[in-house]
């Protein structure tokens, strides 16, 4: 349990205390853009290896233990989750990495609905499985994705306005972090805009979650 909680705190670290801060300025400032993507990657792979190997191995310490009635709640969560995720990592956005230049662009598809579509995903698909499982090393693993995706999206935001400034500004009050709640997700076309492609993307994802969570993760996710 010990190296669980410490992959935790490194990987939350570098995301909050690293990735969105002046102290990514300056060694930015130090190495170039380039060579701090790179560190940064590996670090976080690391970190992504270090924890879900520490999560595998960490005792069952139950919290409150299994839900099963939660499984219907979470099979509907999950819907949106899959679909926020894989059509917010096939959107261009001036959020996503090295996208800083299409900050001029209009919000477009599911960018009219949050900034933040694959974080908003993360964070519902955390809790959702936080909730469910009900015991110590999950609330550590899961908890750490919450917290991460929970605070990225203000962390990102204040990195873009840093180095974009009004011209980031107009675009961020066109959008919003909490869905729908920007003045971009006014009006229709949202559906058109995210294309049949992204559509059918998000749907497969989510199907192929729910068909092969029982035989990869050895928990089945539907209840009985």
């Amino acid at each position: 349990m010990i190296s669980l909680v410490a992959a935790a705190i490194f990987f939350a670290g570098i995301h909050l205390g690293v990735a969105g801060t002046t102290i990514r300025d300056r060694i930015v400032g130090r190495l170039g853009e380039g060579p701090y993507r790179g560190a940064f990657s590996a670090a976080s792979i690391a970190g992504l290896v270090w924890l879900i190997i520490a999560y595998r191995r960490a005792p069952y310490i139950a919290t409150w233990g299994p839900l099963d009635w939660w499984k219907p709640v979470a099979i509907l969560l999950m819907l949106p989750s899959a679909f926020l995720v894989t059509i917010g990592l096939a959107t261009p956005s001036p959020t996503a990495v090295a996208q800083e230049g299409r900050v001029g662009e209009a919000p477009r598809g599911i960018v009219r609905v949050t900034r933040h579509p694959f974080l908003i995903g993360v964070a519902l698909w955390a809790l959702v499985h936080l909730v469910g499982n009900g015991d110590a090393a999950s609330f550590v693993f899961f908890g750490a994705f919450a917290v991460v995706a929970v605070a990225g999206p203000a962390s990102i935001d204040a990195k873009r306005r840093r180095a974009l400034g009004p011209a980031w500004e107009r675009f961020g009050a066109q959008t919003s972090i909490v869905p729908f709640a920007g003045s971009a997700a006014a009006g229709g076309g949202i559906l058109r805009e995210i294309g049949p492609l992204r559509t059918l993307a998000g749907a497969a994802v989510y199907v192929a979650l729910l068909a092969l969570h029982g035989s990869v993760i050895g928990v089945s996710p539907f209840p009985g």
